[in-house]
């Protein structure tokens, strides 16, 4: 039995190029969203406690874990659970964060098949969360800050910026093709 086995140079170049080219799993993307999004979530917090409560004094440190409480449910909800306001807030974050990530991660492909950098895409996609996460605020409870405050939408900017830039980050380096 005799056999025609072999491969030139080129064809294993190719098929490792294809490979490479190709977009990750479902899987891939999920774990990469996941951690991007809980990494921004932490770095958020970080900006938040080191400028809205050190720099700028507008709250104390530990209403950083339920002022998402605060502004999905209103201040009303947050005061009423006590103790439990840290555990909503915190878990709200966290999924939220998760769910922004998993969306990244979904689109970075895209662009990264066109040659954008991650941290450009990143800065987009922070204005857009926030404008997306703000107007469900908004539509959600009537007690939030004056979203029209050009102070309040440059720190909003700002905070989602050090959110979307570590987590962008993160799903650009986890989706890297690999290279044998």
């Amino acid at each position: 039995m005799s056999g025609n086995f072999g491969v030139s140079g080129t064809d294993l170049n190719r098929d490792l190029r294809s490979a490479n080219s190709e977009s990750p799993g479902c899987k891939a993307r999920l774990r990469a969203g996941v951690i991007g999004g809980l990494i921004g979530a932490v770095v958020i917090w970080i900006y938040e406690a080191l400028v809205w409560v050190g720099a700028q004094h507008l709250m104390p440190l530990a209403g950083i874990p339920r002022n998402a409480t605060g502004l999905v449910f209103g201040k009303q909800v947050q005061e009423s659970l006590g103790i439990w306001a840290y555990v909503v807030g915190t878990g709200i974050h966290f999924v939220f964060a998760a769910a922004w990530g998993v969306l990244f991660a979904a689109v970075w492909p895209y662009f990264r098949r066109r040659g954008y950098e991650a941290t450009l895409v990143a800065l987009f996609y922070a204005v857009l969360a926030w404008i997306v996460m703000h107007v469900a605020i908004m539509i959600a409870s009537d007690n939030h800050p004056n979203y029209y405050d050009p102070a309040v939408i440059i720190g909003g900017f700002m905070s989602h910026i050090f959110f979307t830039v570590p987590l962008a980050l993160t799903v650009k380096r986890l989706l890297q093709p690999q290279r044998y």
